[in-house]
């Protein structure tokens, strides 16, 4: 099979931009991603979380302005941190002949580590943009490590996650070229997280 990208827009909603580290930040490298995708006609998926806050169809459940996906573009709606339970999100990037899902998005932690990680398990080449993907702001105390750190910690696990039979690759936004997928660029990460 040929290989062909999707960008994957994980749960960029208004109730979790508005809790996220460097929300604007994100938003603009996704945005920025997202136009090069449509550009090059790599398929966009956003997927969107429902549950406790973001019930269908209330403000909170909303996709940022920034982010709204287009009329031609896929929507998954799922109810955990799997993108891929209980969705059609494996069925839809079949269908679009997909091979390796570009990864963006809320929670680095959860739903986007719980995303990439299926992926693989689907047989799917994964790229992890490395400034792509943000967490909760937190207070400096307790068990969570800083967002910065949490970001860059994920980042880093997956550079040397091996997974037979399957390509991984961390790339700032900046390296990811959807105009030849089949050449993107894999160097070092200039990308470093804001202090914690």
């Amino acid at each position: 099979m040929p290989h062909s990208s999707a960008l994957l827009v994980i749960d960029m909603q208004n109730t979790l931009v508005a809790i996220a580290h460097r929300a604007p930040e994100t938003v603009a490298v996704i945005a920025g991603l997202r136009d090069r995708a449509r550009a090059a006609g790599v398929p966009v998926v956003t997927i969107q979380h429902r549950g406790n806050g973001m019930e269908a169809g209330t403000e909170g459940w909303q996709i940022v302005p920034e982010l709204t996906p287009g009329g031609d573009e896929e929507v998954v709606h799922k109810t955990s941190a799997d993108s891929f339970l209980d969705t059609d999100l494996d069925k839809t990037l079949k269908a679009l002949g997909v091979t390796e899902v570009v990864v963006t998005g809320f929670a680095t932690e959860i739903c986007v580590d719980t995303t990439a990680r299926q992926a693989l398990s689907h047989r799917y080449d994964v790229v992890l943009v490395a400034d792509g993907h943000t967490t909760s702001v937190r207070p400096d105390s307790g068990d969570y490590v800083a967002p910065g750190r949490s970001i860059a910690h994920h980042n880093e696990i997956y550079r040397h996650i091996d997974f037979p039979g399957r390509k991984i690759r961390v790339l700032p936004a900046s390296e990811v070229d959807f105009a030849d997928p089949s050449v993107l660029r894999v160097g070092t990460d200039p990308w470093t997280p804001a202090a914690p």
